[in-house]
């Protein structure tokens, strides 16, 4: 999650004064963004010596921890909120990481990848593997053990016991409501344990 409006539209799901916790925060840019725009305090949870570092410059408070390691260092409702931006995608066991993050926080935000944006489509029809903005690596050098859709964690959510509160889609800073799966680049979804 690194464009600026992107993050904006993100932050707008958090309220005000939250406690938030960040799983794979990067930078620890839009942790810096809640606290400053949104009165929230809170840690991120980053694996990279460099982005750790990063969030140090910023005066973010941040734990150098591998995800797939899990949450068990958290109690149940230690946070408001749970971010999980651009993360999911990366880490082997999705399933748990959504229940824990169902368990540490009344709410969790997601985002992703929408791996059946009309341009991924079109790239795959032609027979390549899509290289885009949120698909910014060669098939063989990248990050993400998968891909998935709009419409594949509506029915994760499900599976994990998880009520989606609010769904939408982004396009370059943009909220996309009609058709997501289609149109959207990136999947954004709100959600409780229910």
């Amino acid at each position: 999650m690194s464009e600026r409006r992107d993050m904006e539209r993100i932050a707008e799901l958090v309220p005000a004064g939250s406690r938030v916790l960040d799983l794979g925060c990067g930078t620890g840019a839009l942790l810096a963004l809640l606290r400053d725009t949104r009165r929230c305090t809170g840690y991120g949870v980053e694996i990279d010596d460099g982005k750790v570092l990063e969030c140090i410059k910023r005066g973010v408070n941040v734990l150098q921890r591998n995800l797939d390691e899990g949450l068990a260092l958290f109690d149940d409702g230690s946070f408001d909120v749970v971010l999980q931006l651009d993360t999911l995608q990366n880490l082997r066991n999705t399933e748990q990481m959504l229940r824990e993050t169902a368990r540490v926080g009344r709410i969790g935000i997601v985002s992703f990848p929408n791996f059946a944006h009309w341009s991924n489509r079109l790239s795959v029809l032609r027979g390549r593997m899509p290289v885009t903005k949120t698909l910014p690596y060669q098939w063989y050098d990248t990050p993400n053990i998968r891909v998935g859709t709009f419409a594949d964690f509506e029915v994760l959510a499900r599976q994990c016991g998880l009520r989606v509160l609010e769904s939408f889609g982004l396009s370059e800073g943009e909220v996309v409501r009609r058709w997501p799966n289609l149109l959207a680049s990136t999947a954004v979804f709100k959600f409780d344990r229910g």
